[in-house]
Formats: C-alpha cells, structure tokens, sequence
C-alpha cells in the first residue's frame, strides 16, 4: 500500500498550475504560485519523488499532424479470469495507437482510445490486436467524427491557505 503523504494548500496550487501548463521554467512557477524559486523548486521535487507526478509531456495537434482518427473500441473477451484479462492488457496497452486502455465493469471488458492516421491503420490496428487474438469475442468502435473537449486536466481540491490533505 502506497505510502500516505500530506499535501497542503501550496502543494495543491502547485499540482494545479503544473497540470496547467508544465512548460513554464521554475522561476514563472515561483512567480505563479506565490513562491521563492528555491522553495518552489524543492517542492515540485518532493512530488516528483512522492510519485504524485507521473510524467511531463507536450500535448499534440493531432489534426495538424494528420492523425486524425480516433476511435473508442469496446472489447468483450470469452474468458474473463484475471490471468487472460492481465494477458489482453499486456499485450494491447503498450500499442503505440492505443492512447488509454481501461478495464471497466459491467458491460464489456475494455474500452480503448485509439487515434491512428486513416481508416487502413485502423484495420491493421484491429487486425493486430483484435482478430488475431482467439480471446476476443466481440469488438465494437466508436469513430469520432469532433472532439469536442479534451482535457487531461484532473479536477483537483484546492483547499484553503493552511489547509493540508492526504494522499495516497
């Protein structure tokens, strides 16, 4: 079990403005959050290592990179125990097209986010991962046809000046 770690109300300004915009240099952070750059600095690092950060990454325009089709697929699979759900998991979360795999309940088993470029990666992409694999019983994708929001963004408590609260 993960170890509990308290956050107080700068911590939570400071998650807030990283998810934000995680691009700014420590000194705009500083200036952002009301704090020193040595201050401001010792603590992002105290949440990188508390594991609270995952990872720092730049948000694309998949239109104008021409990836442009994005596909939620619902997967259903013959057998359901945790050894065959664990072995469709490995195998279909580290698919470079797979952007989310989500084992979810009830209904079907996963339901993936999947962008690839046109509609032939698409079948190389279900070919790959769905036909060939004798465990799936049933495949169903949604096209996006508009994004109308994304947002990566958590929604996150941002308590009161002195206000701290645990995490995990």
């Amino acid at each position: 079990m993960p170890e509990e770690f308290n956050l107080d109300a700068i911590d939570w300004r400071l998650l807030d403005a990283l998810q934000r915009d995680a691009s700014r240099t420590n000194q705009q952070l500083a200036l952002d959050t009301h704090l020193s750059p040595a201050t401001c600095l010792r603590r992002v690092q105290r949440l990188r290592q508390a594991g609270l950060i995952e990872r720092e990454v730049a948000l694309l325009a998949a239109d104008r990179l021409a990836v442009t089709l994005t596909a939620l697929v619902e997967i259903s699979l013959d057998r359901q125990d945790a050894g065959a759900l664990d072995a469709f998991e490995a195998r279909v979360a580290p698919d470079e097209a797979v952007q989310q795999c989500w084992r979810v309940s009830p209904g079907p088993d996963f339901i993936l986010v999947v962008t690839v470029r046109d509609m032939p990666a698409y079948q190389a992409l279900a070919q790959r991962l769905f036909t060939s694999d004798a465990n799936v019983r049933n495949v169903k994708a949604f096209f996006s046809v508009k994004r109308a929001k994304f947002e990566p963004r958590l929604p996150l408590p941002l308590p009161g000046p002195g206000a701290a609260a645990p995490v995990r």
